[in-house]
């Protein structure tokens, strides 16, 4: 005979006061943080909408993970990346590290872009399918998944109410324009932290020691960003912070604070691939401690390139690529695959006033394919011509 209650579950989920058990984490608000599609984990952004879309399908960079930006040349492609991942930081209320800079660094981030100063792009022409003629009411393919995407990067100032006396959604991704500055809200919090200079010890000690007292004395709803900008150059690390015994060792360092605070930071870093090549083993080991490496290959400057570039924001979507970007590593955040990596190699990337875009890389028609050239460039009018089928 069984003396035990009726509808008594015999699992423990519950507690003795019958309220049900929940994960601390879950009543905890990040501010710009949402889950990612493939499997919830929080992410954020970095102020780049086509690179959010490039690091593994998240639809942005997952918290506890880091960048490795490699550069080729004397540009500075990646310095404009960094300030975009500062910016939003400090739009949606994190806070930021920033290690090797002067201050006068957070006077030239880009300011955000609202939607009542974008200008108004013409109406393009729809393409009417001459297959069957009704198609033309099902409207264009993606125009919701358009509109949607421009409402979820309103600013929240000028993003509409969803209803009378509630709040304004937050944007999760701003646009940035490069020949305006940002104005700093109040409550943004930015460090500059300082490289010790003394040739016995490593430079990095003081960098390690300043984000240890910040994780663990700031709030639990925190989230903190690390900007390392051109990593070992000589313009701004002293000349042993290039030894491997202290440059992975901080690296080593920054995954011990990764895994101590996994959803309360990230990190973007840059290298100078003209002074550490990536055939260099110190260079090889500092991938391998990264989650995601891409690298910037800018072409070289040419009076046509230079001319096409001059036209400013209103040649956008023919604005020709500045370089190619190449995907080394994703964010793969566990043996399962939580990401799923690009079928694509080679992309280009084109840096203009408000944007960073990286497109996949096509190569132009050949000289003497007379079809493909009209199929691809405008004809006499200055407008492409429809495809007959």
């Amino acid at each position: 005979m069984s003396f035990r209650k009726r509808n008594v579950g015999l699992t423990g989920s519950a507690r003795a006061d019958g309220m049900p058990q929940t994960n601390p984490r879950e009543r905890v608000q990040l501010p710009g943080v949402r889950p990612s599609p493939l499997d919830g984990r929080p992410t954020t952004s970095t102020g780049t909408a086509s690179l959010d879309a490039l690091l593994a399908g998240h639809s942005g960079l997952a918290l506890g993970s880091s960048i490795l930006i490699e550069e080729s040349g004397t540009t500075d492609y990646a310095g404009a990346l960094l300030r975009f991942f500062a910016a939003e930081g400090l739009l949606q209320g994190q806070h930021v590290h920033v290690v090797g800079l002067p201050e006068h660094w957070a006077r030239e981030l880009p300011g955000a872009v609202g939607e009542s100063e974008k200008k108004e792009k013409p109406v393009e022409t729809k393409e009417k399918m001459k297959i069957a003629w009704r198609y033309e009411s099902l409207g264009q393919f993606g125009a919701s998944t358009n509109t949607r995407e421009r409402r979820q990067s309103l600013p929240a100032q000028e993003a509409p109410s969803l209803a009378s006396g509630q709040a304004s959604p937050v944007a999760f991704c701003h646009t940035f324009d490069l020949t305006k500055r940002l104005v700093h809200p109040a409550s943004s919090r930015m460090d500059f932290v300082q490289l010790a200079m003394n040739p016995t010890q490593s430079p990095f000690t003081p960098v390690l020691e300043h984000l240890g007292n910040s994780l663990s004395r700031s709030a639990p709803n925190t989230v903190h960003r690390i900007i390392i900008p051109s990593l070992l150059s000589p313009a701004l690390y002293p000349p042993q912070s290039s030894q491997p015994q202290y440059i992975l060792q901080f690296l080593h360092g920054i995954h011990s604070l990764f895994a101590a605070y996994p959803d309360r930071m990230t990190a973007i870093m840059s290298l100078p691939l003209s002074l550490y090549p990536r055939s260099s083993g110190l260079v090889r080991w500092m991938e391998l401690l990264s989650d995601a490496v891409l690298e910037l290959s800018p072409f070289p400057h040419s009076a046509d390139g230079d001319a096409q570039l001059s036209r400013g924001p209103t040649a956008t979507a023919d604005e020709p690529p500045q370089g190619l970007l190449q995907v080394h590593r994703l964010p793969i955040l566990h043996d399962r695959g939580s990401g799923t990596g690009t079928s694509e190699t080679d992309w280009t990337f084109t840096l203009s006033r408000r944007k960073f875009t990286i497109k996949p890389f096509n190569l132009p028609p050949i000289e003497g394919d007379t079809e493909a050239q009209q199929a691809s460039g405008p004809d006499h009018n200055g407008k492409k011509s429809d495809l007959e089928f």
